[in-house]
């Protein structure tokens, strides 16, 4: 299957036939509660207020999700025409990617495992007006 018929149903499931851009930011190596943690802090933000508040947040999982933030902004200035000061941050979720499994050595040669999580976080921004409607 062809990469761009993928996207495309990517593109039709998260925006339809609204206009609006997302990104999304594979394999992140941080807990996905850790990132969700910083995500609910800028759910259905304006663009602008949200990047202000990700590059002050105290949080290492805000570094990732500030660039995707961004790059869903790039996005939406380069393919629909938008401004950053328009958008708003209509869907961000983050979901769990892949587990790296690692071993502890224990006691009486025994071992237990170590999981590092990853995560895959997705932007969807759109224009505010349509937040009105």
């Amino acid at each position: 299957m062809s990469k761009n018929k993928e996207q495309h149903t990517r593109r039709a499931a998260l925006l339809g036939d609204r206009a609006g851009a997302y990104a999304i930011a594979r394999h992140v190596r941080m807990s996905p509660t850790k990132v969700r943690r910083v995500v609910d802090l800028v759910r259905g933000m304006s663009v602008t207020n949200a990047l202000d508040v990700l590059k002050f947040a105290p949080q290492a999982a805000a570094e990732p999700v500030y660039k995707v933030l961004a790059s869903a902004t790039a996005n939406a200035a380069e393919v629909e025409g938008l401004r950053a000061e328009e958008l708003y941050i209509s869907q961000v979720f983050v979901d769990e990617g892949m587990t790296l499994r690692r071993i502890r050595a224990r006691a009486k040669g025994s071992a237990s495992r170590i999981l590092k999580r990853g995560s895959h976080i997705t932007v969807v921004v759109e224009p505010q007006e349509q937040k009105e409607a």
